[in-house]
């Protein structure tokens, strides 16, 4: 699914945020990425968004070379991509249900079409039965499965997560951890970056660890 071949990225004003990365992910896998700040974790994300091109190196994500990627093909490359924040990102003035539906309307879906998918997703995130309520009426770990059930309404290959349990408590981020494995089991190749070292353990999934832009450590947490 994904292959960096000694992967640099290094920005203009000298600064280094990836050295040499080589690395790859299976299709099915679930790997977290983890480092204190500044480590590179979301400079690597935000190379496989193509919201940044790689200076060095060759970057593939499902075959496709992220490097040599145009500006009209970033759309289409992005559907098979879906995202989740720490800061969920919902829009307070819609439903649940419109929240998780804006991707698939902007992808021109019928209705029947959308109906369907974000009844699927809601299911998958256990929050079916709140789809007309108002994302300030949920607690803020549904909230965070809102995020998740529009990451992947559309289903995506990949799923990326940045630090998504960030602003959660240990129970809760414990809960949202088990949805991503719940995704996971369908198929969806997972990548999440976190510095939840406590929580990744025992998780016992692979582990990636990163040092100013350098994998230092790779394997079962």
């Amino acid at each position: 699914m994904i292959r960096f071949e000694q992967v640099g990225k290094k920005y203009p004003n000298g600064h280094i945020g990836l050295h040499e990365l080589t690395f790859r992910v299976r299709k099915g896998e679930f790997v977290f990425v983890t480092g204190h700040s500044g480590a590179g974790k979301s400079t690597m994300l935000r190379l496989l968004l193509a919201m940044e091109r790689p200076t060095s190196g060759k970057l593939l994500l499902a075959g496709q070379n992220l490097g040599q990627i145009t500006r009209s093909q970033i759309p289409f490359l992005r559907r098979q991509i879906g995202v989740v924040f720490q800061n969920h990102q919902l829009l307070f003035d819609r439903s649940v249900f419109d929240n998780v539906a804006l991707p698939l309307r902007i992808l021109g879906l019928s209705q029947a079409e959308i109906n369907q998918r974000v009844s699927l997703a809601l299911e998958r995130v256990s929050l079916k039965e709140k789809a007309l309520q108002a994302p300030a009426d949920l607690s803020t770990g549904q909230q965070q499965r809102v995020g998740i059930a529009r990451a992947i309404v559309h289903q995506p290959a990949l799923l990326l997560a940045d630090e998504p349990t960030g602003n959660l408590d240990p129970r809760l981020a414990a809960e949202i951890m088990s949805v991503f494995e719940d995704i996971n089991k369908l198929g969806t190749t997972v990548v999440i970056a976190s510095h939840d070292l406590a929580l990744i353990a025992r998780m016992r999934h692979r582990m990636l660890t990163l040092q100013r832009g350098r994998i230092i450590g790779d394997g079962e947490a």
